[in-house]
């Protein structure tokens, strides 16, 4: 397969915001907002502004998604790992994006669903049909899955191509396509079946421990928030050493970054680096200030919720 390693050098361009003149309309972060934060902010319903082109990110990682949600593409020896789908109008985007880093959709052979939000898994259908994958999450959120199809939910939103379970993940399982393997974790909380993944990405050789984490932030009053409190104090004690957080979102709206997004804006730095220089993407230090930082306002959040709790009984 061909590699297309002009990519990284190229998404400074593709991350910097453009402007329409002689219109009203401003199109690009509006004041205040980082870039990452205008893709699901000011500009989450510009369908154009979010076909941003692909990235390539480590020798071994793509991203291939819209600018609003991650789609993650992991090449192996023998065939494609893609975490997540993205939804439509923007499944389409995220097949040429795969076609752009020099990769065939049809050799797709796992689609792997970090949660069961139709953001992430409403273009499964879609990519399962070309290419013959087979689509994973965790027993929970396949529960979820199944719902929002029997359910129109909130908008009407479009559900894209249905799809049907496949495989169900475990807690600790491997999954291995030619030489990868990936380990499936299940951190609960942003919803019952939250599922993250650790593996190895490699920058010109050099190894990195990388997770994917399912869900950053908590959902559904105690019972979630008591969850996804659990999930951070487990990622402090068992991944604290992860060198490559892996979001499911560029900007993450509970716990944002301090950099402004998880994406695009190491991608600026990336598109600069010169040889010698750390990977922009390989901050460690990030990570765990990030924890801290959700650990805190998960505590709070619980709290909050169940005094809230207290005032209904009280009632």
């Amino acid at each position: 397969m061909k590699r297309v390693g002009v990519l990284a050098a190229s998404c400074l361009a593709l991350v910097t915001a453009t402007f329409v003149t002689g219109a009203a309309q401003q199109v690009g972060p509006a004041t205040g907002e980082s870039l990452s934060q205008s893709y699901r902010g000011s500009q989450s319903d510009n369908v154009a502004y979010q076909k941003v082109s692909p990235i390539k990110v480590f020798d071994n990682l793509y991203y291939v998604g819209p600018g609003s949600v991650s789609v993650w593409l992991i090449p192996t020896s023998d065939g494609v790992i893609l975490i997540d789908t993205a939804q439509e109008p923007l499944v389409d985007h995220v097949i040429d994006s795969i076609r752009k880093v020099g990769f065939d959709p049809k050799t797709i052979k796992y689609i792997l669903l970090t949660h069961g939000h139709l953001d992430h898994f409403g273009g499964a259908g879609k990519i399962q049909a070309l290419s013959g994958a087979r689509v994973a999450a965790l027993q929970e959120d396949w529960t979820l899955i199944e719902t929002a199809y029997k359910n129109p939910g909130r908008g009407n939103q479009d559900r894209g191509v249905p799809f049907t379970r496949d495989v169900v993940l475990r807690e600790g399982q491997d999954l291995t396509l030619g030489a990868t393997t990936l380990k499936v974790y299940k951190m609960p909380g942003h919803t019952p079946g939250s599922a993250s993944f650790a593996f190895t990405v490699y920058d010109n050789g050099r190894p990195h421990k990388a997770l994917v984490l399912g869900g950053p932030g908590q959902r559904n009053g105690v019972e979630g928030g008591t969850q996804f409190l659990e999930s951070i104090r487990r990622l402090k004690r068992e991944f604290a050493d992860v060198e490559v957080p892996v979001h499911v979102h560029s900007y993450l709206t509970t716990y944002p970054v301090p950099s402004g997004g998880t994406v695009f804006e190491p991608a600026q730095q990336l598109a600069r680096r010169k040889p010698g220089e750390p990977h922009p993407f390989v901050d460690n230090g990030a990570w765990r200030r990030w924890l801290d930082v959700a650990e805190a306002g998960t505590v709070k959040y619980v709290d909050e919720e169940r005094q809230k709790a207290e005032r209904t009984r009280a009632k």
